[in-house]
Order: C-alpha cells, then structure tokens, then sequence
C-alpha cells in the first residue's frame, strides 16, 4: 500500500512540474514588454529576466516544449508500468479475474492521469497565469532562465533540427509583427474600460494618430473667414477689428490678402499703447510662417515646435493664400473644440441623418461615417461643400442629390454660391431591390 502511495505522489509530482512549465509559457509570452521595462528600470531583477526571456522567447519555448514533453513520457511510463500493475494486484484481490484487472487498471490509471494533466497540470496554471500575468513571469522568471541555460546544448540542437526544417520546406522565418494604431487604439478602449485611461484619453489617443494622415487644408480657417489688419487703418478701426473677434494674432497685409507682410501679436499692441494715434502696426511686425496646403498637420506641428511659431498661412500651388492655421487649431485636432461654444458642423439628427456643414473638412465626415476612401469625381475638395461641387459637376442649387457609398448627399442650404448645408442619409434596399431612405 505504501509503494502505491508513493507512485501516487510522483505522478502528482510530475503533473505539477508540468503545471509549472505550462504556466510559464503563458506568462512569459502574454507578459506585457512595456511594464515589465518599467519594472525592469526601477531596479527589478526577475522582470529584467523575464523581459530577457520575452524578448527571445525561441530557447525558451523550446525549454518549456521539451520539459512539458519529457514530463508526460515519464507520467505515462511511470503510471502504466507500476501503478496500472499494482492496481491490477489490488482488483484481483478484490475477486475480478485476472484478465480482466489490467485492462481495467490500465484503464482507469490512463483515465485518472488525464484528467489530472488537464486540470492541474494545464487548465489551472494556464488560468493562474492569465491573472496578474506580468506578476507570474516575474515570479518563474529565474527559474525559466537558470533551466534554458542548463538545457542550452540540447535546445540548440532542437532548434538548429528545427531551422533545418524549416528551410527544407522553404518556409522563412518572419519577424516579430509590428503593433499598429488600431490595435494600440483597442488597447486603449479595454484600458478605459477597466478605469487604466480616462474615457477621453482613447479619443485623443486617435486623433493625435489621424494627425499625419490630416492636411493643414482640413484645419486651417479658409481665407474669406480670416480677420486680417491693414497698416493704413486707424487706431479706433484696429480696436473695433480686435474686440470684435477676439483673437490674439491677427495677418497684416497691404490692401487685401494677396499681399499678406507678416503678423502682429495683440498683448503686443497691449503693452505698447498701440491705439494711440500715428502709431505703425509694422513696427512690431513678425515674419509669417508659409505653408503649402498639402502638408501634414503632424509636419506642421513640428515646424511649429522648430520655428516656435503659433500660426502659419496656407498656399496653394499657385501661391494664393487658401487660409491660416494656428497651433490652437492642431490643439483642437487633437482635444476637440477649447473655443467658446458655437454651433457644431455636423448634429446627428434623430432620424440617424446627418445634418453637415459645407465647410465641414472632408476627412471628417469620412470618419463619421465610418469610411475609408473618397468618391472617385474629378476635381480637388477638401470639405464637404466642395466633394458636392465636384460630384455634381457644377454650382449645385437647393434639393440636389448625389448618392454614394450607401448614403445620399442632398444641399439643404446654399450661401450665394456656397454649399451651406447638406443632409447625409443612408440609403437601404427594399424587397424590391430598390434603394430607399
């Protein structure tokens, strides 16, 4: 009765050996790099170990695969060679006829081992390493790491056989795959979730990512809605321009916006006394900062930060001014509007239809609507009033259509020559196969 005891407790054993490695390789290999860095960099040993390990987790996984491996030999040689033998004993013991005890032993040691593998050896370790998993790679981290160097000559060969193999099949190896902006971005929804992130940060988070796919174009104020000074105005003409819109820049051009000579700060005017008669905005001029309106909005922020400028004027190809656009804007890009409240570009309405102004810039309907590409119509546009001039072919009128990608574009409203606004809808099929609102 002793022997079978202690059979019992070295398969027990070797079933939590294997529970071990099993844990392991869950850990190690889910563990996020990032936090086991920030832990490594604060002086943590065992996660500078288990950081190792991630990093190249080749030898280990291949440690882990063959100790895993040989475990289960050893559990199943050990139990059907001795224990199914000395259960066989007891059953004949017990009355059942000795042709039928070791099936049954067999049987049911094979039965108990599985069962057992399964659940301590697998399913629980793996669920422990799934809880704090960053905790648990630390914790066999040292143990994982002294194993892959004693086992080396043997993993070696493993892995040498393997890459052999490999290339036999003509299979080449990849590289570690890249983590791209929209897994990062599901991360960050999970993280907002579970209370890691505020429930804004995951927005911010996407527009700071949008940035380089942005033109200034997209952001900046087009050039009929600029307030802009001219040298020859009066001092009482300067001030009414100011209070009048409340910004703390304003372009200095000579007669009209062609001919734009630079910028004046107005807490510049303020210290100066600027409003006093005969005095020469020029004489506290800054240089403007030129743009062309293909440029990223992440290019600009950067020459922002180089040129430690606050606004930039945008030109097209032609060297016309389109607008300007200010380092609060590309804050806005990224936080949402920070200006005093003012009626939104686009309101969903509650039919689901979209209620969108005509200066709304075009890469942002295309993200509420939750599209990828623009129409294919001939012509340049940045907002949405221009994709319905370029759509339509022409200076469209009050009730035109067009419809695309599964929605219907209608002017609602027109400026003189401006599309105001524009409904958006989306169209579905009816039974008919008719497309309907």
């Amino acid at each position: 009765m002793s022997t079978i005891v202690l059979e019992i407790f070295v398969i027990l054993l070797l079933i939590t050996v294997n529970g071990l490695f099993a844990m392991s390789e869950i850990a190690i290999v889910l563990a996020r790099k990032p936090r086991l860095q920030q832990w490594a960099d604060k002086g943590d040993k065992k996660a500078q170990l288990a950081l190792t390990l991630a990093k190249d987790p080749e030898d280990f996984l291949s440690t882990v695969q063959t100790g895993i491996t040989l475990i289960g030999i050893l559990a199943g040689v050990f139990g059907g060679a001795t224990l199914a033998e000395d259960l066989a004993v007891l059953l004949e013991t017990g009355g059942i006829p000795a042709r039928y005890s070791e099936t049954i032993s067999m049987a049911v040691v094979v039965a108990i081992i599985t069962y057992l593998s399964l659940v301590i050896g697998e399913l629980v370790p793996k669920n422990l390493a799934l809880q704090n998993t960053e905790r648990r790679a630390t914790a066999v981290a040292p143990f994982m790491y002294r194993l892959s160097r004693i086992a080396y000559p043997f993993i070696w060969l493993l892995s040498t056989s393997t890459q052999f193999m490999m290339r036999l099949l003509g299979v080449k190896q990849s590289g570690e795959t890249p983590v791209t902006d929209e897994e990062i971005e599901i991360m960050m929804q999970e993280g907002a979730q579970a209370g890691a992130f505020e429930p804004e940060e995951p927005e911010m988070v996407r527009r700071i990512f949008r940035l380089s796919d942005r033109d200034v174009s997209s952001l900046m104020t087009p050039r009929r809605e600029i307030a802009w000074l001219d040298p020859t105005d009066t001092p009482d003409s300067i001030h009414q321009k100011i209070t009048a819109t409340g910004h703390s820049r304003f372009p200095v051009a000579e007669n009209d916006l062609d001919h734009v000579i630079g910028y004046i700060e107005i807490k510049e005017l303020l210290k100066q006394s600027s409003f006093n008669p005969g005095f020469d905005p020029c004489s506290i001029l800054h240089p403007p900062l030129y743009v062309p309106e293909t440029m990223s909005a992440l290019e600009l922020l950067e020459r922002f930060k180089k040129e430690h400028e606050h606004m930039a004027l945008v030109f097209d190809e032609y060297g016309g001014l389109q607008g300007l656009v200010t380092s609060t804007d590309l804050l806005e890009s990224i936080v949402g509007d920070i200006d005093l409240p003012r009626v939104p570009l686009i309101i969903r309405r509650k039919d689901n239809s979209w209620l969108v102004d005509g200066m709304l810039p075009i890469v942002d309907l295309l993200e509420t609507l939750e599209l990828d590409s623009l129409p294919n119509v001939k012509g340049r546009y940045r907002t949405v009033g221009g994709f319905m001039m370029a759509a339509l072919e022409k200076v469209p009128t009050e009730g035109e259509q067009y419809d695309w990608a599964g929605f219907r574009f209608e002017v609602v409203d027109m400026d003189d020559y401006r599309v105001d606004k524009v409904l958006v809808s989306a169209l579905v099929t009816n039974e008919r196969g008719d497309t309907e609102i």
